[in-house]
């Protein structure tokens, strides 16, 4: 507890002063002006020192109770009204104002929130809160600044408990990943949807023979039925694995957007994670991912599976995944991956890699590609295109532009060699990653590769 002079104790010893200041110019003796100040200042003093034992005394037999009224998640850039309850179970009126202690990634404008509680009432207020970043969020507890039984001081005082939410990211893009389900609205993202007809190996239904079709999969049963020629056509192989490899190090901490909250590079990069995982498992196929770049023990590992839920078990895991300064182990990944993953199938590595890792980069690629069918999406920065574009009005200018221009044919030469080599490769912003992994996946589908 923190005591406080209050307004109106500053106001009354203002007061005070100003008196003993004016008897002072006034024909007296000075020894009564000494007394009268002292003896006001002995009196105020009793009175705050009376005032704070009734205070405190009051607030242990009925202190303020508090309660937030919290949702079971957040999701990073969404505004949520937070509702808190004061419940006064005193007899005396309470009113002061109330602060709120949270991290840093919880915005709340506004604070503190006055109240004025009656006795034995409750007060509701709404505090706007809008989490700027993933992870675990933790609310601390809450601080009032109480007024005194008298008025003459402000007490500090914490209430409630600390409590944490997970922050996810944002929840309005899962909907639209279930509004882009249909395939009449697929094409609206941007995605790219090529029919074959008779493509996959797993049968889907029956049909009237149109001309193109292959002789071979006429259903001649069928066909002496109806007396018409009837045609079995398949669908994309299901019951595949897609595991996704997701660099968490160094390199996934750039930043060069201005999008908002929630658009680093790696809180796009997850988006484009969901965005492949829900069209995967769409399709009948199991979703995993492996997490690699961070420190030893923290690597997030989940094992592919299928079904409705995987989706959300997927955000869920990987919600409090942070990009670190670590050392991003290519080589490292693609041999665990390899052992636990025998099942020929997609493997999925977003990174942001640089031309220096391509030996690396190379190898680990490599060792994949003996086993998957492998698709590297590489993040291009937008800032080095900026920088690349820019006028040329001064000798700095050139400077930079040769070597942004430098790095890009670079970096082109690398992703020509690994494509080379039978890698699939993607190379765009971290604002376009999702549709490109997307309309990938979907070619593999299509042309039977998986």
């Amino acid at each position: 507890m923190v005591v406080l002079p209050s307004g109106k104790l500053i106001a009354i010893a203002a007061v005070s002063a100003a008196v003993c200041a004016a008897l002072a110019f006034a024909p007296l003796q000075p020894v009564v002006v000494e007394r009268a100040a002292l003896t006001g200042g002995l009196l105020l003093l009793a009175a705050c020192g009376a005032d704070l034992l009734l205070s405190v005394r009051d607030w242990r037999r009925a202190p303020l109770a508090m309660r937030r009224h919290l949702p079971h998640a957040f999701a990073i850039g969404v505004p949520v009204t937070l509702q808190v309850s004061l419940d006064n179970q005193g007899g005396s009126r309470r009113f002061g104002r109330y602060q709120e202690y949270a991290d840093p990634a919880l915005a709340m404008p506004g604070l503190p929130l006055p109240f004025d509680v009656g006795p034995r009432q409750r007060e509701l207020m709404s505090i706007e809160v809008t989490p700027t970043a993933r992870g675990l969020q933790r609310f601390d507890a809450a601080e009032v600044r109480l007024r005194s039984r008298m008025g003459l001081l402000d007490l500090d005082l914490r209430i409630g408990e600390s409590e944490s939410r997970r922050v996810f990211p944002n929840f309005e893009e899962q909907a639209r990943f279930a509004w882009l389900a249909g395939d009449r609205r697929i094409r609206s993202a941007g995605l790219k949807s090529v029919q074959r007809r008779g493509s996959g190996t797993d049968f889907d239904q029956l049909t009237d023979y149109r001309a193109g079709d292959p002789i071979r999969h006429i259903d001649w049963k069928a066909t002496q039925k109806h007396d018409r020629p009837i045609v079995r056509t398949f669908q994309d192989e299901r019951d595949q694995d897609v595991v996704i490899l997701l660099d968490c190090g160094r390199r996934m901490r750039a930043d060069d957007t201005q999008r908002g909250i929630g658009a680093t590079h790696f809180d796009q990069c997850l988006n484009a994670l969901m965005l492949l995982a829900f069209v995967a498992l769409s399709h009948g196929d199991a979703v995993g991912a492996m997490t690699f770049g961070v420190a030893e023990g923290t690597q997030k590992r989940f094992v592919p599976r299928k079904g409705r839920q995987t989706l959300n078990a997927l955000m869920a895991d990987l919600a409090d995944v942070q990009a670190t300064a670590t050392f991003s182990d290519y080589e490292q990944i693609a041999a665990e991956c390899l052992l636990q993953r025998r099942k020929r199938g997609l493997v999925v590595m977003i990174t942001n890699s640089r031309n220096e890792d391509a030996p690396e980069l190379g190898a680990a690629l490599a060792l994949l590609r003996t086993r998957h069918i492998v698709i590297l999406a590489n993040l291009r920065e937008e800032v080095v295109a900026q920088i690349a574009g820019q006028d040329l009005a001064a000798p700095e200018s050139a400077l930079e532009c040769a070597a942004a221009l430098e790095y890009g044919h670079a970096r082109d030469r690398l992703l020509e060699r690994l494509a080379n080599s039978g890698v699939c490769t993607i190379d765009c912003e971290p604002c376009r990653l999702g549709v490109a992994l997307v309309n990938r996946y979907r070619a593999l589908k299509r042309s039977g590769s998986i």
